[in-house]
């Protein structure tokens, strides 16, 4: 099996596991009275996420499966990114969530990466998005999904969440 087929099958397999325990923790918070927001975007983000992958298997089946140029560099960044995901998941615990959930009531995380940045997870996913397909010279779908993710998450998905936050604290 090539190098590209496993890393793929890593992130994919670790995408479906996130999922599982994303829906998990939805639950319980749902049932302590957790709020839900964004819920019109986030169909946006899960098609933007499908058509991420869709478009690195294409063009890597194109040009080739085998490791671009600078493929070390782009395997560390995201060898990095999987650490920052880690890191950030067992910092919120119960709270993380694909989706907008607050609870109300409930302190914001402010430890792990919390303590320094406002949205780690979300800087994993750009970190992921440009440094995977790099890894296999496909600077196309890097390009094109990272200039979508950024529109998504900063015009949409971050003010989204800010004022869940907000409306709660009111």
């Amino acid at each position: 099996m090539s190098f590209f087929l496993l890393l793929v099958g890593f992130v994919v397999l670790q995408r479906l596991l996130e999922i599982l325990y994303a829906r998990f923790n939805e639950k319980v918070m749902k049932r302590q009275g957790a709020i839900e927001f964004g819920a019109g975007h986030y169909k946006w983000i899960v098609l933007l996420h499908v058509l991420f992958f869709l478009s690195l298997l294409l063009e890597v089946w194109a040009i080739g499966p085998e490791p671009g140029t600078g493929w070390k560099i782009f395997l560390g960044a995201f060898a990095m990114a999987q650490f920052l995901r880690v890191w950030a998941l067992s910092s919120l615990g119960r709270f993380w969530n694909t989706k907008i959930l607050i609870l109300p009531g409930a302190d914001k995380v402010k430890k792990g990466p919390y303590r320094w940045l406002p949205h780690p997870n979300y800087l994993v996913v750009a970190l992921e998005i440009a440094s995977l397909p790099l890894i296999f010279g496909a600077w196309r779908t890097a390009l094109i999904f990272s200039i979508a993710n950024a529109l998504l998450l900063l015009l949409v998905r971050i003010p989204a969440e800010e004022k869940a936050l907000q409306q709660l604290k009111s």
